[in-house]
């Protein structure tokens, strides 16, 4: 449905530059709908009303594919917080493809965690001494 969707927005983008190129500006532009005494497909005022016409058209149908593209694009995505994703892990600390004894969840689930870990008291936590880092490993070879 969006890539019909996409393409019918392309020919209408496609078209409506056409239109707007062969109208007839002020200064002469490209004004390939014709001149002074040359009978052409339109004349004069006809050729204006068409070209305006065909141009508001065109216009309406991209905003309306446009907010339908838009539209589409937001109903696929889910929505989610800040607060459904894990910690990012501190700059020191080593990362860890996956550590079982870590808590499952987000954010709240951490500091809720943290706050029972606490108990009832309302004095913060004693700050603990930062672990020292872990020395370089060697590569080995396979």
């Amino acid at each position: 449905m969006q890539s019909v969707l996409i393409v019918v927005h392309l020919l209408i983008v496609l078209a409506l530059v056409g239109v707007v190129l062969i109208q007839r500006s002020e200064g002469g532009g490209l004004g390939l709908g014709g001149g002074g005494g040359v009978s052409g497909f339109m004349t004069g005022r006809g050729q204006t009303n068409v070209l305006t016409r065909t141009t508001a058209i065109l216009a309406t149908l991209f905003f309306v594919t446009s907010l339908a593209l838009s539209i589409l694009a937001g109903m696929s995505r889910a929505p989610r917080s800040i607060f459904d994703t894990n910690a990012p892990p501190a700059p020191g600390a080593p990362a860890s493809p996956a550590n079982p004894s870590a808590p499952a969840g987000g954010v709240l689930d951490e500091l809720k965690r943290l706050q029972e870990g606490r108990g009832n008291s309302s004095a913060p936590p004693a700050p603990s001494a930062p672990a020292a880092p872990a020395s370089p490993q060697v590569p080995t070879q396979q």
